[in-house]
């Protein structure tokens, strides 16, 4: 009993920690372009990416678990798609004191999911998402970002993300950068979604015009 106990009460802890969140974003110059910044933070997860809108072009990403002393946000690497060039695994960031915060309140789906299979008429054909091999999606406050990468080899697939919707069974996606497309930026798609306990099913078209019916199970850590 005691065991069941603890275990019920490190899930709901793990649970809150990945529900709470912000989302900031702030502006550089480089080189003369204006780049923006935007970070997701959840009670366990940090996530940053650099794009800019004039013209539309991702430009990198990295992210994993953080800690934070106040001062100081120290985040260590699951991915960084800028890797082979600079070969960081973690990072250490003092100065906040431009960052603003974007976000204002929770949304249905917030947290972290990874993508965890499909569904091909009737049949459900799952994957294991403990590999290191993981497309993951953050959602926080009505922001999301999806990034696939290999958290052993800094292998990096992919990433886009922007702003969401979700109400009435329908998740719509804005799209503010792209890493494989930059002309993709500016358009939304919009999906059919249902929750199944810590599963989400995702039902429409991708980008692409294909069409894709995927489940995405909640990510506890």
């Amino acid at each position: 009993m005691k065991n069941h106990f603890l275990s019920k009460t490190l899930f709901l802890f793990v649970l809150t920690q990945s529900l709470f969140g912000q989302v900031f974003s702030y502006k550089s110059d480089q080189n003369g372009q204006e780049v923006e910044h935007r970070i997701f933070m959840d009670g366990q997860y940090f996530v940053a990416t650099e794009f800019t809108s004039n013209p539309n072009q991702f430009i990198k990403t990295f992210g994993g678990f953080y800690t934070d002393n106040g001062s100081e946000v120290f985040v260590d690497f699951e991915f960084n798609s800028n890797f082979s060039k600079d070969s960081l695994k973690s990072i250490s960031i003092s100065n906040r004191g431009d960052w603003q915060k974007i976000s204002k309140s929770s949304k249905p789906l917030q947290g972290k999911w990874l993508m965890a299979g499909r569904v091909n008429g009737d049949t459900e054909r799952r994957r294991a998402t403990n590999r290191p091999r993981k497309t993951m999606k953050i959602l926080v406050d009505g922001y999301f970002q999806w990034i696939a990468f290999n958290a052993a080899t800094f292998s990096f697939m992919g990433t886009g993300g922007g702003r969401y919707t979700a109400e009435n069974g329908t998740y719509t996606e804005f799209i503010d950068y792209f890493s494989k497309d930059n002309n993709k930026v500016g358009i939304s798609l919009t999906f059919e979604y249902l929750q199944k306990n810590q599963d989400w099913h995702h039902k429409g078209f991708s980008s692409k015009g294909d069409p894709l019916h995927e489940i995405w199970t909640f990510r506890k850590q």
